[in-house]
């Protein structure tokens, strides 16, 4: 099943002494990107974090957004460094002061809080750290979880609307072949003109006209144009079936693009020609989703 880059997912587990919630967010990007919005607490299980996600989701720009309440004073959190607080506090009040000027005290306690180290990490044993890290893991992957399943979601629809570009452009190629037969006497007036002119020369050449002959053959005729891109098509709807990537649905979209483009200029027909206009129109669309698959 195709997955689409787009997915949100969020979950929140609970013991008696955390109260944990996490959200997952994924955008469209063409390399993987990650960002991680977190407790400080909790800065050295960035990385497993960052490689969970990477492993279950892949492709994209991921966001997680995590969230730990105690609810127990001894579970390890992060608390206010009172006293160097205070310092700055007094610091910033009398530089304002020196510098006359009124400053709110709100607003000096707000950038003394903000200063270095005006927090400290409380420190537990390692086996309560343990469980509530597995705690944490556990609501994180459960968010993970939901994330993908939008994304399933998202990447059903998608596929159901690759179907519809895909089968307008088989009805398109269709109409091109029937049209291709009525083209056929107005190029062969072009090539029977061209030949007659080369056969009364004066300079005649019969290598000279074996290669004008070919040549022309070969400027009009779309016969494995239309037989390529019929295969194309086909092939893109059996990659949709078996679930493929999005960078596998970009390339063969580049070769239905090829074909589209080499019938365009070979038919030399206006009906044909606007027939090409149309699919590729649709094909425009396909590329612009496939951008949007994992």
């Amino acid at each position: 099943m195709l997955q689409s880059m787009t997915g949100f997912g969020s979950a929140a587990i609970e013991n008696d002494k955390l109260a944990v919630s996490a959200e997952v967010k994924t955008l469209n990007s063409k390399f993987t990107d990650i960002f991680c919005r977190m407790p400080r607490t909790y800065s050295d299980k960035e990385v497993e974090l960052r490689n969970l996600l990477s492993t279950e989701l892949s492709r994209g720009k991921m966001e997680l957004s995590l969230n730990v309440v105690s609810k127990d004073e001894g579970v390890a959190g992060t608390s206010v460094n009172r006293g160097l607080v205070k310092a700055y506090f007094k610091d910033l009040m009398a530089t304002a002061k020196e510098l006359d000027f009124d400053a709110a005290p709100t607003d000096i306690l707000r950038m003394a809080t903000m200063m270095p180290n005006a927090y400290v990490t409380n420190v537990v044993n390692d086996e309560a750290g343990e469980e509530e890290w597995k705690l944490i893991l556990e609501t994180v992957k459960q968010a993970i979880t939901k994330c993908q399943e939008f994304r399933s979601q998202e990447g059903a629809v998608t596929a159901e609307k690759f179907k519809e570009y895909i089968a307008n452009i088989g009805k398109h190629l269709e109409a091109v072949v029937e049209q291709d037969p009525h083209r056929i006497p107005v190029i062969r007036e072009r090539i029977e003109k061209a030949i007659s002119e080369l056969v009364q020369s004066d300079n005649f050449n019969q290598d000279r006209f074996e290669q004008e002959l070919v040549y022309y053959v070969e400027k009009y005729d779309i016969s494995e144009e239309k037989v390529r891109l019929g295969n194309h098509l086909t092939y893109f709807v059996a990659e949709l079936e078996k679930g493929t990537n999005g960078k596998r649905l970009n390339f063969i979209s580049q070769e239905i693009g090829r074909e589209i483009n080499t019938i365009g200029s070979k038919a030399n027909d206006a009906i044909i020609q606007k027939l090409v206009v149309q699919m590729k129109d649709e094909l425009e669309k396909i590329k612009e989703q496939t951008l949007n698959i994992v």
